[in-house]
């Protein structure tokens, strides 16, 4: 027995009855607990008021008898609606549907918004819409043309605008594929349907379509581009539309405040501010990379006096990260051609560097390093590493000076 279809006409919350006409038992498990633990049903209605996924839109959501529906698929034309049965499987019999409306409402509003801006583009440009994705958050379609400019990109949002606030009728046309040609549709129909349907923008739009729409182009309520990028070969515009405009206008309103109060500009003039705090920001770096690169210095010169004529000069600093340890290390490759091992308590780091032609780091921190169980690694010139502790850092450092010792005593006297 066929399901009658009665998601076109049906957009209420309120509840609705019909009668769940067979149950199958769904799973995806390998095993028999697996099975169970993740069994679903499909339940075959003899009527329904839940839109199954397809034209891509996405499924409608609600309830059947109080069992959530996870999904409602079109598969050999039956329409199966998917629940968790959870403790008991449902049965035939009577069923009360109850429908997710603000969920309908909203893939509605953006299943007609984007016929609407697809036909508005199509007019202004003359570029088709390639295809379309309708998110749960953002929706895009994909239009044939290699960019758009800001100002083209307005004026079809200002079209847009017009356009729903004249309120213009969609249109239902049921068409037998041979009357379906005197409509101007924007895109060719499918093929091997008895009965193809054209939603019709009055004065925008037509195009063969499957999914939901709203009754007029007021119903969409707003519309919003968000931006456009090059995809491929065409331009993927990004939109949103109906509520989902005031909850994006609200989020923007509510973190532009947050960027008035930090910045003490008007909410308006966030933008000037955010520009004006960057490059504010940037001569503090500036300053900041000046003068850590004379700290440096003073701490190379420290260290160099402190290790005079040492082949290997070897430190470990408590305080600075390993960035700033790095930048001492430059500066004092500068003034020596000594191998630096140098560390970094604050980040349980280390590295060993060398800058002579001839030197290898290795023999020198290699087999301490393995010994004191770091992780990292590196060449002749340049080997870094990180510890689990402070303990295997110290540990490390311990070997490395104890093993330049016997390197700078030599071969004992027999």
């Amino acid at each position: 027995m066929k399901t009658e279809r009665l998601y076109y006409d049906y957009a209420s919350a309120v509840p609705f009855e019909a009668n769940i006409t067979e149950v199958r038992t769904l799973n995806d498990g390998k095993s028999a607990s697996a099975a169970a633990q993740r069994a679903s049903a499909a339940l075959i209605l003899d009527k329904t008021i839940f839109y199954p996924e397809g034209g891509g839109q996405g499924a409608d959501r609600g309830s059947i008898n109080g069992f959530p529906l996870l999904d409602v698929l079109e598969k050999d034309r039956e329409i199966l609606h998917i629940v968790n049965p959870g403790a008991g499987m449902p049965e035939p019999g009577p069923a009360t549907l109850v429908l997710d409306a603000a969920r309908r409402r909203d893939f509605m509003a953006q299943h007609t918004g984007q016929h609407l801006l697809s036909g508005i583009i199509l007019r202004i440009t003359g570029k088709p819409t390639v295809s379309f994705h309708l998110g749960e958050e953002i929706d895009t379609i994909d239009v044939d043309t290699g960019e758009f400019s800001a100002q083209t990109l307005v004026e079809i949002e200002e079209a847009a605008a017009d356009a729903i606030e004249a309120d213009c009728p969609v249109i239902i046309h049921l068409c037998p594929p041979e009357d379906v040609c005197s409509f101007p549709l924007r895109k060719v129909p499918p093929a091997g349907e008895e009965v193809i349907r054209v939603v019709e923008i009055q004065g925008n739009d037509f195009s063969p379509c499957c999914g939901t729409h709203c009754k007029s182009t007021g119903q969409i309520n707003m519309l919003r581009i968000l931006g456009a990028e090059k995809y491929k070969s065409m331009t993927r515009i990004s939109f949103i539309a109906g509520r989902r405009v005031l909850r994006d206008s609200r989020a923007l309103r509510e973190n532009a405040g947050i960027v008035s109060r930090s910045l003490s500009v008007p909410v308006m003039e966030t933008g000037n501010g955010v520009l004006a705090f960057i490059e504010k920001a940037h001569v503090l770096e500036q300053r900041y990379n000046d003068l850590a690169e004379a700290a440096a210095e003073i701490k190379a010169k420290a260290l160099l006096d402190k290790n005079q004529n040492n082949a290997v000069l070897i430190e470990c600093f408590e305080n600075e990260d390993m960035e700033e340890v790095m930048r001492i290390g430059r500066a004092v490759q500068k003034l020596t051609d000594a191998i630096l091992v140098l560390a970094s308590m604050r980040d349980l780091k280390f590295a060993a560097v060398c800058a002579a032609a001839g030197q290898d780091v290795r023999p020198i921190v290699k087999e301490a390093f393995q010994k004191a169980g770091g992780k990292g690694g590196g060449g002749a010139n340049s080997f870094k590493g990180i510890f689990a502790s402070e303990k295997d850092l110290l540990a490390f450092i311990s070997m490395v000076r104890a093993n330049c010792s016997v390197q700078e005593q030599g071969p004992q006297a027999p």
